[in-house]
């Protein structure tokens, strides 16, 4: 027993506590704990009732009402975590201390820190210089080598449900049945994935599916979780190449074929050969290790895991160096969850949660980064860390109030990306890009003084000289006189005429069938809007991700319907950022201006370097790989929109390190108003 957890149970002595967890560890811990202390029972999260070691299997409710004072957690670091967030509320509000087995308070407060400063580990050199040493290399699987994109391995079962519920199949209480037969038979033994839904079949009197279709199932459905740990990968194949034997030694309950396959999946080939513990009955805790020395013999050998108990003192009891990786979920704890900890209520959330965490603290080797902060050094990364799940939202969201209109207008540039992922839900619903700009429609759109009127009002920075030529196209020779747009009233609204039927030879090559209009605009008041209907004769109903000065554009009868409604961005965060957001939507053609008399547009001047465009690009590429992972993973009736949760994904950008030259040199083009704002001086 740790001495934390022994100076823990000595602030309890003469008290009551119950252990939670049902599995070997617990069994060992028993006999030690009950000579210090009472245990009122055992807790299990899906086991109510029975006797295991000699103690009740009580629930929460009746720790609460035995008056426990103290709940153990006896399970692996990443299963703590799980733990804590279904039950570490209760405990709150009950006085129940809650701490793990290794005398951690899973009660505590969750900070976010945004470095790893206080916290150690081995760095990427210094294991290229200890993996030099040895002969063999043993790396644990899960967690160390590859990892889930999921937040906790658990997740895997909710998707694995709606999978069989799909093909017609449902089965009460899947997830919680599963996860009792595996617990039931890893305490016997280590068993295969067809032996644990060979269990539930028989315990639960299943009909209608095999253990062996079940097993597929999940199988097929973890696999698309799976994704390599780049940094461990890369010195495993470095190992190799010196001449290095690599062993795969896991706990699971995959065979040795199916790991092959996830390997195979992540890059990872040459090594030689797979321990996996369903093949022979035993995991590390038992006699794994014992497995591995007999193929190794007098080699020198060290293992490389994330769990301190199953990889760290499992293998040295065995004679077998090791060394122990922070898995990702680790280092997440480690920066206070970033100030996630109380957003995994629901599956999408973790499922986002999860997406987030594989990609951010996908290296062990995180805390390395200067002054050890958590950092970001690719564009690609940038995208879809903090913009994409907040895009995501967006996009479900637009398409949910859009479903029964008959066209779906994107206006560029920033339906460039926003149409894409739009396609990605809605393939038979044809959508339109449509070419246009503030300065494209208030050049065909003016037609009266008062037109004119509201566009002085949006104040240009720069002379009348510059504003005419700039939304006008119309030079006039510097002026000394002060002097307002309506003195050009004749010619503005002469060459709008002009522009109105070019604009309109444009419009007749898209297609339109009866019925409004739905239109997407990112974040605007609703000046496009407005002039574009006029064009097109019909009523056009505007989705925007924010609108700006909502009342004042209500008097002009457009019908604009916001992600973000007025009363939220009191208490949002998204109106500081959404100038970042809508750099990133742009389209690589520059700003239409306006159009010639055969309808063809006639673009701006190009102003953003090739690196800038390369740049920006990159980052909707991930926004759009992002969102199709999300949509392949959740389930539909799962997709639940929380903009809370986006929003501080979207806030981490000003907290967290980022180290990409090409997005920090990036700048907020606003040429309608005359305004460019670097990047940097928005973080």
């Amino acid at each position: 027993m740790e001495d934390k957890l022994t100076d823990t149970l000595g602030a309890f002595f003469g008290g009551k506590i119950a252990l939670y967890g049902l599995g070997i560890e617990t069994e060992k811990l028993i006999p030690e704990i009950l000579k210090k202390i009472q245990v009122v029972g055992l807790l299990d999260s899906y086991r109510t009732e029975g006797m295991l070691y000699g103690l009740p299997i009580i629930s929460l409710e009746a720790a609460i009402e035995a008056d426990v004072e103290l709940i153990v957690v006896v399970a692996r670091p990443g299963s703590c975590k799980a733990i804590a967030r279904k039950i570490a509320e209760v405990c709150r509000e009950n006085r129940i201390a809650l701490f793990d087995i290794r005398g951690n308070d899973l009660c505590k407060g969750k900070k976010a820190v945004y470095h790893f400063r206080d916290i150690e580990g081995v760095k990427k050199d210094e294991l290229r210089q200890i993996v030099a040493e040895y002969d063999v290399i043993s790396v644990d699987l899960f967690d160390t080598l590859i990892m889930r994109q999921v937040l906790f391995p658990t997740d895997v079962f909710p998707l694995v449900e709606n999978r069989l519920k799909k093909s017609g199949y449902s089965l009460n209480e899947f997830c919680a049945r599963r996860l009792e037969c595996e617990k039931r038979l890893s305490r016997l033994s280590a068993p295969t994935l067809e032996m644990i839904y060979e269990s539930m079949i028989t315990t639960y009197g299943i009909s209608d599916v095999t253990a062996s279709m079940l097993a597929e199932l999940e199988w097929v459905v973890d696999c698309e979780t799976i994704l390599p740990r780049n940094d461990v990968c890369q010195l495993v194949e470095e190992a190799k190449d010196l001449g290095k034997e690599i062993y795969i030694v896991s706990d699971t309950f995959y065979r040795r074929k199916q790991i092959e396959v996830l390997l195979h999946k992540c890059g990872i080939n040459g090594y030689t050969e797979i321990l996996a513990s369903c093949e022979y009955g035993t995991g590390k805790t038992g006699k794994l290790f014992e497995h591995l020395k007999e193929r190794v013999s007098n080699k020198t050998c060290i293992h490389i895991g994330d769990d301190p108990t199953a990889d760290v003192e499992c293998a040295q009891k065995n004679g077998i160096d090791a060394c122990q990786l922070y898995s990702s979920l680790e280092l997440f704890a480690c920066s206070g969850y970033l100030g996630l900890w109380d957003r995994m209520d629901t599956f999408s959330n973790r499922l986002r949660i999860g997406m987030f965490v594989a990609r951010l603290l996908n290296s062990p080797f995180q805390f390395e980064a200067n002054a050890c902060k958590i950092s970001v050094e690719k564009a690609q990364d940038i995208g879809y860390l903090f913009f994409a799940p907040i895009i995501s939202d967006f996009v479900l969201w637009f398409h949910e109030q859009t479903k029964e209109l008959p066209n779906i207008w994107f206006s560029a540039r920033d339906g460039y990306l926003i149409q894409k992922l739009y396609d990605e839900i809605q393939e038979t619903k044809r959508s339109v890009y449509v070419l246009t700009s503030r300065t494209a429609v208030i050049r065909a759109g003016m037609e009266t003084k008062e037109d004119i009127a509201y566009v002085e009002s949006m104040k240009f920075s720069g002379t009348l000289q510059e504003q005419l030529k700039t939304r006008f196209d119309i030079e006039i020779r510097q002026n000394t006189e002060p002097a307002l747009l309506s003195d050009y009233s004749e010619e503005i609204l002469a060459r709008s005429k002009i522009q109105k039927r070019n604009y309109k030879q444009y419009l007749k090559t898209l297609e339109l069938h009866e019925g409004d209009i739905a239109f997407f605009d990112f974040v605007a008041k609703g000046t496009s809007q407005m002039y574009l209907e006029r064009l097109v004769d019909k009523h056009l109903k505007g989705f925007y991700f924010l609108q700006l000065e909502e009342e004042e554009m209500r008097s002009k009868g457009l019908d604009i319907t916001p992600f973000y409604k007025r009363e939220e961005l009191d208490t949002s965060a998204i109106f500081n950022d959404y100038y970042i957001l809508e750099t990133m939507l742009t389209a690589p053609a520059p700003s239409v201006e306006a159009f010639d008399e055969e309808g063809n547009p006639v673009y701006s001047v190009e102003t953003r370097t090739k690196k800038d465009i390369e740049c920006f690009l990159q980052i909707q590429c991930e926004v759009y790989a992002y969102f199709k992972t999300y949509l392949n993973l959740c389930p539909k009736e799962e997709r639940i929109i929380n903009k809370e949760v986006d929003e501080i994904f979207l806030s981490l950008i000003h907290e967290l390190a980022i180290n990409n030259e090409a997005f920090m040199r990036l700048m907020v083009e606003d040429p309608f108003f005359n305004r460019m704002t670097a990047v940097t001086d928005l973080l």
